[in-house]
């Protein structure tokens, strides 16, 4: 069994991204377009170091305060959120240095 640990193994494994508060908003992010968000904006995909990347839009729109996420990880559910997705060539280069 694979288990992710970051944004490009989610995306390599076919999975979504699962970001929740602890308000109870959950949100599944489609994993290649938010790994090339990251990606292009050299951020560290790694799903321990993505909390500083996020808030929660509810908690911000309900209590006027910017909440992290309290989990961050690979999902199995279909995603909800999508992200624009890398060109087929980047997508290809980054999986083939993943698999060497």
């Amino acid at each position: 069994m694979r288990i992710a640990t970051n944004v490009f193994e989610a995306a390599a494994f076919h999975k979504s991204v699962k970001v929740a508060c602890r308000c109870g908003h959950i949100a599944y992010f489609q994993a290649h377009g938010l790994w090339w968000l990251f990606q292009r904006r050299r951020w560290s995909d790694e799903f321990k170091d993505m909390s500083e990347r996020f808030y929660c839009s509810l908690c911000l729109v309900r209590h006027q305060r910017k909440v992290r996420p309290t989990v961050i990880k690979a999902s199995q559910e279909a995603a909800t959120l999508t992200l624009p997705m890398p060109d087929e060539r980047e997508w290809k280069q980054a999986l083939s240095r993943f698999r060497s």
